[in-house]
């Protein structure tokens, strides 16, 4: 049976061991190990303090971003004879998320920005194309993980020398666009071509962020050992968030446990308000980004295929 030690407004559960029992595995999602490489006293805030520290007010990229992704799976959702320019707007509307604007002028216009997007992307499908998955999760087992997590896109597209390999893809609708080392870099992307290679029994070595507002694509082709050395780092992480746990549930001070990493990003942190770090940082509106996003005027670029 687990025992609880409290400190402050931490609860955390320390796991009673016995001789020659297996290791715990630690639970995740890439999302999560990445809050704790962002900054371990957000990682605290979100998934250790209990009640969970009061948030700041909605973001307006966060709702933009949602309202696109779950259209883009709506259109799959749909036959294929149903997927045609002209039900993108009634899509868009059944999705839309309204929080975070500055006002209903700026909620309009990104609306339609929105709209753009979708209908440009979109064009450059085939509309009888079928993913593997849309908004599906994926999950696998090592020795120090369980992780889990849901990819936006995966497709399965055939080799130049004619084999089945899948692509995770990734939509991104922020101002700034992908580039390759972007997608290199990304361990989340990593994370779900090991996990969904280990789900299919297919190879999965490709990730792709498809930059809906410019109609880019930043592509990476794992290898083996890439991929491999993007878990082991996973498992590092993860190493690190068990003994900042057990700390806490030692009596650690929690502050020390799991300290700030002071930086741009405490700016647009959801606990900027509770966080004395956090609290020098400048304060952005909800809307800023959203913003910024429909002030860029991105060049056309090419439309991604769909085979």
């Amino acid at each position: 049976m687990p025992r609880f030690s409290s400190t402050g407004r931490s609860a955390v559960p320390e796991q009673l061991g016995f001789p020659g029992m297996p290791q715990r595995l630690f639970v995740c999602t890439p999302s999560k190990l990445g809050s704790f490489i962002d900054c371990p006293r957000r990682y605290r805030y979100a998934y250790v303090d209990r009640p969970t520290p009061p948030k700041g007010p909605p973001w307006g990229h966060n709702s933009l971003g949602a309202s696109v992704h779950t259209a883009l799976k709506n259109w799959f959702d749909l036959p294929a004879d149903r997927r045609r320019p002209g039900v993108l707007p009634t899509l868009l509307k059944a999705t839309w998320v309204r929080e975070g604007y500055r006002d209903v002028e700026q909620e309009r216009e990104a609306w339609r920005a929105a709209l753009a997007w979708l209908d440009g992307y979109l064009a450059g499908l085939d509309p009888a194309f079928e993913p593997v998955g849309v908004e599906r999760t994926v999950a696998a087992r090592t020795a120090v993980l369980a992780l889990s997590g849901r990819t936006d896109r995966i497709d399965a597209r055939v080799t130049p020398d004619g084999r089945r390999e899948l692509v995770i893809v990734d939509y991104k609708t922020g101002r700034s666009g992908a580039d390759p080392d972007d997608a290199r870099g990304s361990q989340a992307l990593a994370l779900y071509a090991f996990a969904a290679e280990k789900v299919f029994h297919a190879p999965c070595h490709r990730v792709e962020l498809h930059h809906l507002p410019s109609g880019t694509i930043a592509a990476h082709e794992h290898t083996d050992e890439s991929l491999a050395r993007q878990v082991r780092r996973a498992e590092d992480t993860a190493g690190d968030i068990m003994a900042a746990e057990a700390a806490l549930a030692g009596g650690a001070d929690p502050d020390e446990a799991f300290p700030t990493a002071p930086g741009r990003l405490c700016s647009w942190c959801d606990f900027r308000a509770v966080c004395p770090a956090g609290a020098t940082a400048e304060p952005k509106d909800p809307w800023s980004a959203v913003e910024s996003t429909l002030r860029t005027d991105p060049a056309p670029r090419p439309r991604p295929a769909g085979d």
